[in-house]
């Protein structure tokens, strides 16, 4: 069995540089009475009621979605162009691989940005249709494609906030990279990098997943580069998306408001940013609790790996994991990772409805008073 370190080791030679690892509104979404207990005051404010109502938005939006099962075509949607990113990824790791000496850094950069900025278009605009799919009393009854249809008209504004965040992620993306090579060495930089990237990377060099547990588990056909066709998707094209995947996650979580601002607001692009910001300090106890809940839903599924580990018995000395039924541990590790990545997408689906109810719930509070009277000002 390949070990961690060499997987992963591996996976990094594809990179032109290797990493530096060191070791509401009522009418809407909330019905008039769950408007009044979860978002007193139209859902802004601090203190003990903050993670009431950042929490009461997520199942809120859950309960949306679950009233409004054709919002689940996002979900499945979403899942393919992630799928695919990683599909692209897989090819482009052997490409990179294979045509290594006709191909610069630059060149390197360039084939990940125009993939990032492809991938993130479609995922900005399948969450413009979400957003205007959702029915409102005002609009009446919506659906997911219909939504999808109605965005085509901020197609332009959807671009250029795609190009935005590929620009940015890719930003990220080299300093993770490159960070070493003009950075001090005691440069906290790296290790928070390394660490970040890396406590994701990791387990995924493991079963469940990483089903293959021979060389040969999956095919044994003629190889390219030397290496089998099913390892361009698994490690290398699933490590590669991931990194990206946990950049725009980022990103996205950064600027939660922007697409609900384009679409539902008719905001200018540069409106939208700092609109998005704006409602953020405006709304940043119970956006930050929102984000809280569903990362604690997912990293709580994610470990659940833990105890497949257990029951195939990879905790076990080598002698009793070579003794396992290898064909069931590969189907019942395929079967798990398939339910996790629809976990994520489900989970993903919520948040963006969360993002659409609090953006609303922000913009319908009405300013706050100024708390000295107006015969004192100066």
């Amino acid at each position: 069995m390949t070990s961690a370190a060499e997987t992963a080791g591996f996976w990094c030679g594809l990179c032109r540089k290797h990493p530096v690892l060191q070791t509401m509104q009522a009418g809407f979404c909330f019905p008039q009475e769950a408007v009044s207990e979860k978002f007193p005051e139209g859902g802004g404010g601090s203190g003990p009621g903050t993670i009431r109502r950042g929490t009461g938005a997520v199942l809120s939006a859950m309960k949306t979605l679950n009233q409004n099962r054709k919002l689940l075509w996002f979900t499945l949607l979403l899942g393919l162009v992630l799928a695919g990113n990683i599909i692209a990824q897989g090819a482009l790791a052997c490409f990179t691989w294979t045509m290594g000496a006709y191909i610069n850094e630059t060149g390197w950069i360039a084939l990940n940005f125009i993939l990032e900025f492809a991938t993130l278009f479609f995922i900005v605009f399948l969450l413009a249709g979400l957003v205007l799919g959702i029915p409102s009393e005002k609009a009446g009854s919506r659906s997911f494609f219909g939504g999808l249809d109605m965005a085509k008209k901020y197609t332009k504004k959807i671009a250029v906030w795609s190009l935005v965040l590929a620009l940015a992620g890719m930003l990220i993306f080299g300093l993770y990279f490159y960070s070493s090579d003009w950075l001090p060495q005691d440069n906290l930089l790296p290790h928070i990098t390394g660490t970040l990237f890396g406590s994701i990377l990791t387990p995924l060099t493991e079963f469940p997943f990483n089903p293959a547990l021979t060389p040969f588990s999956f095919f044994n056909p003629a190889r390219v580069g030397g290496i089998a066709p099913v390892s361009w998707i698994y490690p290398f094209g699933i490590a590669q998306a991931l990194v990206f995947s946990e950049i725009n996650l980022l990103l996205l979580i950064l600027t939660p408001f922007v697409v609900p601002l384009l679409v539902l607001e008719k905001d200018s692009l540069t409106g939208a940013v700092t609109g998005s910001f704006a409602l953020i300090k405006k709304n940043a106890g119970e956006t930050a609790v929102c984000a809280v809940f569903l990362c604690s839903l997912a990293l709580g599924v994610f470990l659940t790996y833990v105890l497949v580990q257990a029951a195939s018995g990879m905790i076990a000395p080598d002698e009793a994991v070579l003794a396992r039924p290898e064909q069931a541990w590969i189907a019942l590790a395929l079967v798990y990772d398939g339910a996790l990545f629809c976990f994520a997408m489900i989970l993903a689906t919520v948040g963006g409805i969360a993002s659409r109810d609090l953006c609303i719930s922000a913009k319908s509070r009405p300013a706050e008073k100024s708390s000295v009277p107006a015969g004192e000002a100066t």
